[in-house]
């Protein structure tokens, strides 16, 4: 592919190593002020913490060359092969240095250690006598691990295979890095089902520098997650897309049949339930991937049968590794407690705050936070319910907001009138989904952001407007794992807030435009 100079490569040459610089530097960054478990000598602090001089430097330095460069082959990538390559390169530094951006991946240790102990982990990883405790984030000492069953007994291997903090963590790295070898062989397929390029989606996942810094070197299970849920709707994808002659509009004509859909549906209901079980966020996919594994017209006998068999799928691969690890329930207590931390990156957070502010200069004391994060919460819910309702109705607004060029694929219907169905626009609803989960979150970290990114990588033909908050929020950790939120609470909740009112204003006025459903 020539660039714009005309000679074939030399724009992707430049692209490929000043990443790999990136990552270089990232590397010297986790090493001079990283999450290590122990801090820095005093003497050096002042340049070496993760607040220090150099630490940032390589930090931010690291942060801006690899984004740039993932930035810049947005539109599209020579190919598969480059695209993977050029992430295999960009992945060895920070695969072998400390972890960067969060301390989660020592609660993960900690969590596994007590499993092997045949302690608790739903219990918090204080007084349980984890010998790396104290390199746990304080904020998490005392609170229950809201990770599934699955993860948790993952910890626990890791633990066993480590035999130490440096091999547990390698391993809990290497899990992470599992995860996206799944979207690395699922998501080409995935967007070849929704008409959009392989290697750009893979690259905008992959090659994104939030994924590469916090799934990767931070080791944070929410690889293993995306890459299980991926995989879960190319199955059922795939299975729906054979059942009906592979898109070709007639019902029934692929190789698959009935029990070959079927089949997808269960398997892929499988691998949803695994996703659950490592994070509960999976759970908000699973009424989208009930429509994307119905095969023909839109009938709701057909939607009842398909959902039942990707319902029965996660309920089985939920209630058995629930057994077979021996962990019970407990995890869903700890969901209650994920919203300990306040920072403004939550939107319903964010203006909680700012009602505070606003009481305390007329002399009152509020609490609003957790009122306003209630409200959220409720309309992520009716908003879910409505984005299923558009999905399931053939997606209209949500095909304008796919791109332009979004296009539904004909399928008979043998007793009315032609239906549509596009799969690029359920797998789009499923995004769209999980972006409203993060949205509504009580506490968002950078790396919530990798969960509905999959999915809009594969679907969507416009990027931009969901690029551009990955690509900031890049830069909202720093190599210790102290929050940027943290250091700027209030300029951030006021700029939080303006920004909620005009994209809410834009959305009105979107709204009231003629043709608009």
């Amino acid at each position: 592919m020539p660039d714009r100079c005309g000679e074939p490569g030399t724009r992707y040459h430049l692209i490929r190593y000043v990443g790999l610089a990136g990552a270089v530097a990232l590397a010297v960054a986790a090493n001079l002020g990283g999450a290590l478990p122990e801090p820095p000598a005093a003497g050096w602090a002042v340049f070496t913490s993760g607040t220090g001089a150099l630490s940032v430097l390589a930090w931010a330095g690291g942060t801006g060359a690899m984004t740039w460069a993932w930035w810049s082959a947005q539109h599209g990538v020579p190919s598969v092969r480059w695209a993977l390559t050029t992430v295999g390169l960009w992945v060895v530094p920070l695969l072998v240095a400390p972890p960067l951006g969060s301390r989660d991946v020592y609660s993960y240790a900690c969590q596994g250690w007590i499993l092997r102990d045949g302690g608790d982990p739903y219990a918090g990883v204080t007084g349980q006598g984890c010998p790396w405790v104290d390199a746990v984030a304080p904020l998490w000492r005392d609170t229950p691990a809201p990770y599934g069953p699955l993860f948790v007994w993952l910890a626990g291997l890791a633990v066993a295979v480590g035999a130490g903090l440096t091999g547990a963590l390698l391993a809990l790295r290497l899990t992470a890095v599992a995860g996206l070898v799944l979207v690395a062989v699922a998501l080409p397929g995935l967007a070849a089902r929704c008409g959009l390029p392989a290697g750009r989606a893979l690259w905008l996942t992959v090659g994104c520098p939030v994924v590469l810094i916090h799934l990767v070197s931070g080791a944070h299970n929410d690889a293993l997650m995306v890459g299980l849920l991926v995989t879960a709707l190319w199955v059922i994808a795939a299975g729906s897309a054979r059942q009906s002659g592979g898109g070709t509009g007639r019902a029934g004509a692929g190789t698959g049949g009935v029990g070959g859909v079927s089949v997808a549906a269960v398997a892929g209901g499988l691998l949803l339930g695994l996703a659950v079980a490592v994070k509960a966020t999976a759970l908000v996919v699973v009424p989208f991937a009930a429509v994307l594994a119905v095969a023909g017209p839109r009938r709701p006998a057909a939607l009842v049968r398909a959902g039942a068999l990707v319902v029965a799928g996660v309920v089985g691969a939920v209630a058995a590794t629930t057994a077979l690890s021996g962990l019970g329930l407990g995890w869903v207590a700890g969901l209650a407690r994920s919203g300990d931390s306040r920072q403004w990156i939550s939107p319903p957070t964010a203006v909680g705050l700012l009602i505070d502010y606003l009481g305390r200069l007329v002399g009152v004391r509020l609490d609003a936070i957790g009122a306003v994060r209630a409200v959220g919460l409720a309309l992520l819910a009716g908003f879910l319910v409505w984005l299923w309702w558009r999905v399931w109705r053939g997606g209209g607004p949500l095909t304008g907001w796919r791109g332009p060029d979004s296009r539904a694929v004909p399928v008979a219907d043998s007793v009315g009138p032609p239906q549509t169905w596009d799969r690029g626009t359920v797998v789009f609803g499923a995004g769209l989904a999980l972006a409203a989960t993060v949205l509504a979150a009580p506490v968002v970290y950078p790396w919530y952001l990798s969960w509905p990114l999959a999915l809009l990588a594969a679907a969507a033909y416009r990027t931009g407007w969901f690029l551009l908050p990955v690509a900031v929020a890049g830069f909202l950790v720093l190599p210790d794992g102290s929050g940027v939120a943290a250091l700027t609470k209030a300029p951030g909740t006021v700029a939080m807030c303006a920004l909620i009112v005009v994209l809410v204003v834009r959305a009105v006025r979107s709204a009231r435009r003629p043709g608009a459903s």
